[in-house]
């Protein structure tokens, strides 16, 4: 439990800040790549006619995008977990406190909220594939549910060991094009691939639909969780310690204090990479 140090909150506010600032850059930037790629009447529908090959470069756009974020400085302030999933999927190893997970899982879909707004401006080309929004494919909700499952647990597991892995961490963000262009090219066709909940919100709301949201929070979770249960029952992987709750940026010290659910605080300015 966080102490009431305004120093903590001041903190706190600005983590989520830059949390509610890279989901909306997500959304933005990464659904604007999927209207551009699959939108009616687009150049790349004429260019590249296959299906499966513009949902691979969508992916891989789609994961670049990600990496970005997380290396740049707004993901020097809060780790660019981006996703709430990641968020929940740290606080299950300890490494993240319970305030902090609360104020970044409301940032972050408050943040797709406001990167998907702009998502307006593509009108009907944008409408049309509801601003990006996934749903479940001819093979129905029982297959849509399997499918975020997998990849979620697949970018769960694939983050928790890289991140607990002194010589592979500084790599972590650079998995994401590659591994988002397989995803999106294998599974897209049965749920879209979202693997986050605020990426799914996002052109929820502002296309008035639902999508079958629930299924787009309750599939990831499952899969994060089963991610750090399958980190923990394999002897070697569970030997290495997540002690840090970033995806880049490892090298920098921490920029706030506040006590962890394990009872260790963290020093304010710059301290170890494992306590921020």
């Amino acid at each position: 439990m966080a102490t009431d140090d305004p120093g903590d909150l001041a903190a706190l506010a600005r983590l989520c800040l830059a949390e509610l600032i890279g989901t909306a850059l997500l959304v933005a930037v990464g659904l604007s790549f999927v209207i551009l790629d699959f939108g009616s009447g687009g150049l790349v529908t004429k260019v590249l006619p296959s299906a499966a090959a513009r949902r691979a470069l969508t992916g891989g756009l789609f994961g670049a995008t990600g990496m970005s974020i997380a290396l740049s400085p707004v993901g020097r302030i809060s780790g660019a977990h981006i996703n709430p999933v990641v968020s929940l999927a740290f606080w299950t190893e300890g490494a993240l406190p319970t305030r902090s997970l609360v104020g970044f899982v409301v940032s972050q879909c408050i943040g797709a909220v406001v990167g998907a707004t702009p998502l307006l401006l593509w009108g009907a080309r944008g409408s049309g594939i509801s601003y990006g929004a996934t749903a479940p494919g001819p093979q129905g909700v029982g297959a849509a549910f399997g499918g975020e499952l997998v990849t979620t647990f697949a970018m769960v597991v694939i983050v928790l060991i890289m991140v607990a892995h002194p010589r592979l961490r500084s790599r972590t963000p650079f998995v994401f094009p590659p591994l988002y262009c397989l995803m999106v090219w294998a599974e897209a066709p049965l749920s879209g691939t979202s693997t986050n909940p605020a990426r799914s919100l996002g052109p929820d709301v502002v296309a008035l639909a639902a999508h079958s949201y629930w299924l787009y929070v309750i599939a990831p979770a499952a899969g994060a969780l089963l991610a750090v249960a399958a980190r923990r029952a394999v002897p070697r992987a569970a030997r290495l310690r997540i002690d840090v709750a970033k995806l880049a940026h490892f090298e920098e010290g921490a920029v706030h204090s506040l006590v962890s659910r394990r009872g260790a605080r963290a020093t304010r300015g710059r301290s170890t990479p494992g306590s921020a």
